[in-house]
């Protein structure tokens, strides 16, 4: 299953932005999921969105790169900047690359080379999250999980399938905190109320997925797929 690195961008200069897209758009690794010039809509959005890396200038108003990556709860980042002097202060932050302006595209592709490796050898080794559930704190091991859907008591709160039938409520939490918790390669939301793994699927229509998994007749739990996550699921089970 192939899937690319989903960006956000931040310069808060308009030009160098509009340059930088340019750049992202012709490596084929990269979806740039939101452009933007300003850090305080950066912030304010970002929580909403689902990526995996951040590309992101260095010296602007407001709040610098450096403080803003602070914020971003570990999610890798790419400094492009014209001020050299920053670059320890990246390298503090365990930054995944600093690339100088001008940009040139064959240095951006390393950088982004450098981040796939970093995303993929973190996702990969990674192999469970801890959350608040009905049960206390409970470790969810990602190859346990079947699916996730909005609870029917508290849509708050997110009702799980494991694969040996047990069934736990995870309190509290978002399904935009999710998917930056589960790794995007192994899970992807299908509809408004779930999340489901895809090791499930069994086959699928456009807005249809046939699971592997028994319902309590013995037939295949099937599950609705939206309009608004078919792009994302078919990329995701493209071979």
């Amino acid at each position: 299953m192939n899937t690319k690195l989903k960006c956000l961008l931040l310069d808060d200069e308009l030009p160098g932005l509009t340059y930088l897209k340019m750049l992202c758009e012709q490596i084929p690794e990269l979806e740039v999921v939101k452009a933007f010039d300003r850090p305080d809509v950066f912030l304010a959005e970002s929580s909403g969105l689902e990526f995996d890396l951040c590309l992101l200038d260095i010296e602007m108003p407001q709040m610098n790169g450096i403080e803003l990556a602070h914020l971003l709860q570990g999610k890798p980042v790419i400094f492009i900047t014209a001020h050299k002097e920053y670059a320890a202060e990246a390298f503090d932050l365990d930054a995944v690359d600093f690339v100088r302006k001008p940009i040139q595209l064959e240095r951006l592709q390393k950088a982004v080379q450098k981040a796939i490796k970093q995303i993929g050898d973190s996702k990969h080794s990674k192999k469970f999250v801890q959350l608040n559930t009905d049960k206390g704190k409970s470790l969810l091991y990602f190859d346990r999980l079947c699916y996730l859907r909005a609870s029917a008591i508290d849509s708050r709160d997110k009702d799980v399938l494991l694969n040996d039938g047990t069934r736990i409520c995870l309190k509290n939490i978002s399904f935009e905190k999710l998917q930056t918790l589960l790794p995007a390669y192994r899970f992807c939301r299908i509809n408004k109320q779930e999340i489901i793994a895809l090791d499930i699927v069994s086959h699928f229509s456009s807005d249809q997925i046939t699971s592997n998994i028994l319902n309590e007749q013995n037939t295949p739990l099937m599950f609705y797929l939206s309009e608004v996550y078919r792009n994302a699921f078919l990329e995701k089970v493209k071979i």
